[in-house]
């Protein structure tokens, strides 16, 4: 009497899904019996770590809330929109957030800044970096929240947390004295244990007004600017070429 049944059970109760379901496809391919006990194992393995892996990557994006799926493979990188593809392939491997470095991503509206941000984060998630992403209207309206319920230390624990922290469209939406004191808070502890990626309109010299006390201002510029990797964006608003596209192929 065949075994497999059971073998199939105990790896699944061992919580190896993947194993147990590789296991039963080996068994109805006859043809792999004749394959070395050490080799078909190892097969059973490479099936459970890539399950693993998948399921890792699928949870990092969803827990990071990226508004969208982007990849640094599908960059459009034309010398128009000013990006220097040394500098995205460096980028690219992640060394700088296990350094604690920073990015930031500038240009106008619609040229492509929160995809880029989120091409970035998607790619440290592959890596198996935590990361989150936040649009900065939102989390300032968070720490409103946050301040009225109690639970803004909980909301800073969640700032500090990740390798890495996006925070899109720096610049809009009021930033209150208080939000200004929890970006300070976060950028401070992140500067020794994390990276922020920032994305903006605004040219960098603007940044100190966007503050509402400029010794905050001063104190959270010198953790994030200092140490910052940037790449301005160029060209015309993606949206609108890609409008154009739409129009022209109807």
């Amino acid at each position: 009497m065949s075994s497999q049944p059971q073998n199939t059970t105990q790896l699944r109760e061992l919580k190896l899904p993947a194993m147990a379901e590789a296991y039963e496809l080996q068994a109805q391919q006859p043809k792999l019996q004749n394959i070395a006990f050490d080799d078909r194992l190892g097969m059973l393995l490479e099936a459970e770590t890539a399950s693993r892996k998948s399921r890792k990557l699928n949870r990092l994006i969803k827990v990071a809330n990226f508004p969208e799926a982007a990849s640094l493979e599908d960059l459009d990188a034309r010398a128009s929109r000013g990006l220097d593809k040394t500098l995205v392939a460096a980028l690219s491997t992640c060394s700088w957030i296990s350094r604690h470095q920073n990015l930031i991503i500038l240009g106008a509206t619609g040229v492509g800044k929160t995809w880029l941000g989120s091409a970035f984060g998607q790619q440290a998630c592959r890596l198996a970096m935590p990361v989150a992403f936040h649009r900065v209207s939102d989390l300032y309206a968070a720490v409103v929240e946050a301040q009225l319920d109690g639970s803004l230390p909980s909301l800073k624990a969640q700032l500090y947390k990740p390798a890495l922290l996006i925070l899109d469209d720096f610049g809009m939406g009021e930033m209150t004295p208080a939000a200004a004191q929890v970006l300070l808070d976060v950028v401070d502890r992140r500067s020794r244990t994390g990276s922020v990626l920032i994305t903006s309109q605004y040219p960098m010299e603007k940044w100190h007004g966007i503050f509402p006390d400029p010794t905050i201002a001063d104190a959270v510029l010198d953790r994030v600017v200092h140490q910052a990797y940037k790449i301005q964006l160029k060209g015309e608003s993606m949206r609108k070429l890609q409008g154009k596209k739409m129009i022209a192929e109807t």
